[in-house]
């Protein structure tokens, strides 16, 4: 048997399965495509996660388009973290083109322009609807792990979590979370020491100072209220098409924290909310985190433990994750290794650095009698990339260098007037773009503030007042410690003395009279 009929033989043996299944793109052998030889994945796997690594300028983008689209044909919604910008044309048909059409026929698959039902999401200033979660949803555990926070000051944070639990006092967004604690540390110092114990002053600043960094980064946006409903994510529209979400990110390229926050508190939320299904047919949900470098990079041991918790439990929830980015080696080994789909365009080698990059790369596929993986790593064309998924029994399929099919929706992003157009059509934005800022910790505690300060404003004035009094000298002693106040007051007392005599008749005459009178 020839090498050609030995390699068609082994992906169609790999490639063909009993299920629902979408077509990722045609097989290559020695460089050329083998029409009709498909390379294909079940539906019932992209709930096992993935990856889509390669160079800038190789195609990572639309592999993540086509299965996006190819995901949403076959009523499976997905979420996408456009921070390039350049997934919104996805909304749109594409336009046919000779080299499109050349393309499709190699692969032996028909090529038809489609658009897709997309929500436009955001977690800052870009347009679409808000993306925004309570400080209560995180709780203390994650709250302080995305913070970053040691062991003691996590202790803290779980008081003022249950200090405001116990006192109906809702945890909102990051000013209510800072006036907590520094109430607790002031007003209601006593208070919190009789119930909970002390608390270093040290402690609390460390904390405020990491909300700060966090707030700094733009998370005073995402904290708050209306909280987005993740089942909104899981929607499909009219025509029974997944409805895909796109999470527009451009502007947050330079404050990773935000980014890793929002993704960690998302998957978290999906985690506890999506009902278990177990072994499904197709998946609830799939999520694909572009630039995934920015959750990893910024992620502490405590958080990465938590996410690697997320991702290992996930699947049984009908939730697919898929990583993209440049390099393998930007993914944690622990997170690597749970990932079914891998689908990898060229890498460059233009250090020593960088080939032991690919090295490492080559060996995270299957082996293959039909290439020298680390070589074909380098020699990959633009739209091309190998692949490997799970096949329904959870085995990894043969290693396919592919020729990746073209996508349907429009190759190119969408105009500022089309956004807007979706954007007045859509539900969500409605729902989640109204302001709302009710009663909360802040407000609560401000007013008790007030109150406190008002009660010790009065206690003050009265201790003034009696301190005042008491120390006011009467009229004797003033009287007596007073040489002039003596005299005027003895003088006073004499002439009231006399004419109280006089008019009981007991006074005696002047002196001058008694002498013309001769008494004397």
């Amino acid at each position: 048997m020839s090498k050609k009929d030995s390699f068609v033989e082994a992906i169609q043996k790999g490639y063909t399965f009993s299920g629902a299944n979408i077509v990722l793109g045609g097989a290559m052998l020695d460089a050329e495509a083998i029409s009709g030889l498909q390379i294909k994945v079940p539906l019932r796997t992209m709930n096992r996660h993935g990856l889509i690594a390669g160079a800038t300028g190789t195609g990572k983008t639309k592999s993540l388009q086509v299965i996006a689209e190819q995901l949403a044909a076959n009523g499976v919604p997905s979420l996408l973290m456009d921070i390039k910008g350049d997934l919104s044309g996805i909304a749109m048909p594409g336009t046919d083109n000779p080299k499109i059409t050349e393309r499709a026929g190699k692969i032996g698959i028909g090529w038809h322009g489609k658009g897709n039902t997309v929500e436009f999401l955001t977690l800052s200033g870009e347009k679409g609807s808000r993306l925004r979660a309570t400080i209560s949803e995180f709780g203390p555990v994650l709250f302080s792990r995305i913070l970053g926070l040691n062991d003691t000051q996590g202790g803290v944070v779980s008081v003022v979590f249950k200090y405001c639990d116990d006192r109906n006092l809702p945890l909102l967004d990051l000013k209510d979370f800072k006036k907590v604690l520094q109430f607790l540390g002031n007003e209601g110092k006593a208070e919190m020491e009789a119930e909970f114990g002390q608390f270093s002053s040290a402690t609390a600043g460390t904390i405020l100072r990491k909300v700060v960094e966090l707030e700094q980064q733009g998370a005073d946006t995402f904290f708050g209220e209306v909280s987005f409903d993740v089942f909104d994510l899981a929607r499909m529209d009219e025509n029974g098409r997944g409805v895909i979400s796109i999470v527009r990110l451009t502007d947050i390229q330079d404050r990773p924290k935000l980014f890793s926050t929002f993704m960690l508190q998302m998957l978290a939320e999906i985690y506890a909310s999506f009902p278990e299904k177990g072994d499904v047919e197709q998946p609830e949900l799939c999520i694909f985190i572009d630039e995934a470098h920015l959750v990893f990079q910024e992620a502490s041991p405590a958080l990465m433990q938590q996410l690697e918790s997320i991702i290992k439990l996930v699947r049984s929830k009908g939730v697919g994750i898929f990583f993209i980015t440049q390099n393998p080696v930007d993914i944690p080994e622990s997170i690597l290794a749970q990932l079914g789909l891998k689908l990898q365009h060229s890498l460059r080698a233009f250090t020593a650095k960088d080939r032991k990059a690919i090295k490492l790369a080559a060996e995270n596929y299957p082996i293959t009698d039909f290439y020298d993986t680390e070589e074909l790593l380098t020699n990959l064309g633009i739209g091309e990339a190998i692949i490997s998924v799970l096949n329904e029994k959870g085995i990894p399929t043969p290693l396919a260098h592919t020729l990746m099919r073209p996508p349907e929706s429009r190759m190119d992003i969408l105009t500022p007037t089309e956004i807007d157009n979706i954007l007045d059509r859509s539900a969500l934005t409605r729902k989640y773009n109204q302001e709302v800022d009710r009663e909360s910790a802040y407000e609560i505690l401000m007013g008790k503030i007030a109150e406190v300060q008002e009660v010790q404003a009065e206690q003050r004035q009265e201790k003034a007042q009696a301190k005042q009094e008491k120390e006011a000298p009467s009229v004797i002693e003033t009287i007596a410690k007073d040489p002039l106040a003596r005299q005027i007051g003895r003088t006073v007392a004499r002439e009231l003395t006399r004419g109280l005599l006089g008019v009981f008749g007991l006074g005696g005459a002047r002196r001058t009279t008694r002498k013309k009178t001769g008494w004397f």
